[in-house]
């Protein structure tokens, strides 16, 4: 009978890819690092391949196959861990960790109000997050970083299922003094003789430019940046206009200069918000708790 793999060996692994050191993983799990030593070499011709590459310069790093092993290693690490909670905490609510991933600029207007009343609901559940681009809280994902994903609907690459949970439609965004910011409702047509300071954290710039494609519009980008607290800024200052999603509740920027807010005209395509997760990998009641709330607040919207 083939032996199996044993979760110490797999908690010795995930910690040794996590520290990058044997040392730090010894520490991380409250054993000697010998132990951990022992246990990876047991792991490794178990299964018959070299996880670790070990260097005294570089410390741990992970090799092929153990890039592959990794996300499977904590999803059965935190399967198991549900599965101790449920029977203890039979017949009561969710319990445990929980790291949920948002997509950056999305996280300051979700995740405060969220982790207040997620956690009144569930207060069993250690909510934690965190934050990233399209792309990086994908590969959260599938590299078992986090168990859910707030981020736009677009781009989601194999492996990934989602839910809807509201669409969203972006706005121009004019400093006080602009020519624009007269007019009730902007034209996308409007934007094509002014400069743009453009949002560049995918998806979200190649999505601002399929909009104003749509109307015939070649942005005319006099800067970029990933903070969406500098777009407002400059336009703020006067260096261009913006197309944005997020609204905060003050038009002002950090320097106390007004912003004019203004819908667009046009017919444009909705940029859904989703919950993501891999796929076909079940949710820990935690995590399904999570979601459940996450649908039931978008319904109140």
């Amino acid at each position: 009978m083939t032996e199996r793999i044993s979760l110490r060996r797999l908690h010795a692994f995930v910690a040794c890819a996590e520290a990058g050191t044997m040392t730090g993983a010894a520490r991380q799990l409250f054993v000697s690092q010998g132990a951990v030593s022992v246990a990876i070499a047991q792991l490794e011709r178990q299964i018959g391949v070299q996880l670790l590459l070990r260097s005294k310069a570089k410390g741990l790093t992970l090799t092929d196959a153990g890039r592959r092993l990794l996300p499977d290693a904590r999803a059965l690490l935190a399967r198991a861990d549900e599965l101790q909670a449920g029977m203890r905490d039979l017949g009561h609510a969710p319990s445990g960790s929980l790291v949920i991933g948002c997509f950056t600029t999305i996280a300051p207007f979700l995740l405060p109000r969220v982790l207040e009343e997620f956690q009144a609901s569930h207060p069993r559940v250690t909510l934690d997050f965190v934050e990233g681009s399209l792309t990086d809280l994908q590969q959260r994902l599938l590299e078992g970083e986090c168990e859910v994903a707030v981020l736009y609907g677009v781009d989601i690459q194999a492996g990934i299922d989602y839910d809807t949970l509201y669409p969203t439609t972006p706005y121009v965004l004019l400093p006080a003094a602009h020519p624009l910011a007269a007019k009730g409702e902007i034209r996308l047509a409007d934007l094509a003789d002014h400069d743009m300071i453009a949002l560049d954290v995918p998806p979200s710039l190649r999505y601002f430019n399929e909009v104003l494609s749509s109307a015939g519009v070649s942005p005319r980008i006099r800067h970029r940046t990933e903070s969406f607290e500098m777009v407002r800024s400059l336009v703020a200052r006067g260096v261009g206009y913006s197309l944005l999603i997020q609204r905060p509740i003050a038009d002002v920027s950090y320097e106390g200069r007004g912003l004019v807010i203004r819908r667009i005209q046009d017919d444009v395509r909705p940029l859904d918000v989703v919950l993501a997760r891999p796929a076909n990998v079940r949710l820990t009641g935690r995590a399904a708790a999570f979601s459940a709330f996450c649908h039931a607040s978008a319904a109140r919207r």
